[in-house]
């Protein structure tokens, strides 16, 4: 169940709102909201990720390796909050594209370092197109959507800690 927006006005001052949840309507479920945005921002993102050959999750672990290569198995997984059964089979796909490598650790064998191969590097270019297509079907100018950005990350910060998840 989501966190309904309708909330009940208390009339004393100073006193927060409370949640109404009597009232149970999908489109006032933050978790909706947010839920149904991400899926509006994929279709944008398809014919782009399309041309790349790349599903989002797939894009994903690639700018987390356009923003520092080399990383390990885990490192991407926590970043992307992915499980190692989810992480793995992506990170074989890519590997099978031919846009990384991935190889133990020299230092420590049970860690898996991945690393991007020249294709794989070039495809940072052609990607760019995604934050523009964004944020001209988004209508909206670069700082509010870094604003909308950090609200909801704070949002899932907040339930994540409430939760009792791993912070990233």
């Amino acid at each position: 169940m989501g966190i309904a927006s309708d909330i009940d006005r208390s009339p004393e001052a100073g006193t927060p709102p409370a949640f109404n949840v009597g009232d149970l309507r999908l489109d006032d479920f933050i978790c909706f909201a947010i839920y149904s945005a991400s899926h509006a921002v994929n279709r944008i993102y398809k014919p782009v990720l399309d041309e790349l050959g790349l599903t989002y999750p797939q894009y994903l672990a690639m700018v987390l390796l356009w923003e520092k290569d080399g990383r390990t198995v885990g490192e991407l997984g926590a970043r992307l909050r992915l499980e190692s059964s989810t992480l793995t089979p992506l990170l074989k796909r890519l590997e099978a594209a031919g846009l990384l490598t991935r190889s133990r650790d020299r230092v420590d064998e049970r860690q898996v370092r991945l690393n991007l191969t020249e294709r794989g590097k070039a495809l940072r270019g052609r990607a760019s197109a995604m934050v523009e297509r964004l944020g001209a079907a988004s209508g909206r100018d670069a700082d509010e959507l870094h604003r909308l950005r950090r609200e909801i990350s704070a949002l899932r910060d907040t339930l994540d800690a409430a939760a009792g998840a791993p912070a990233s």
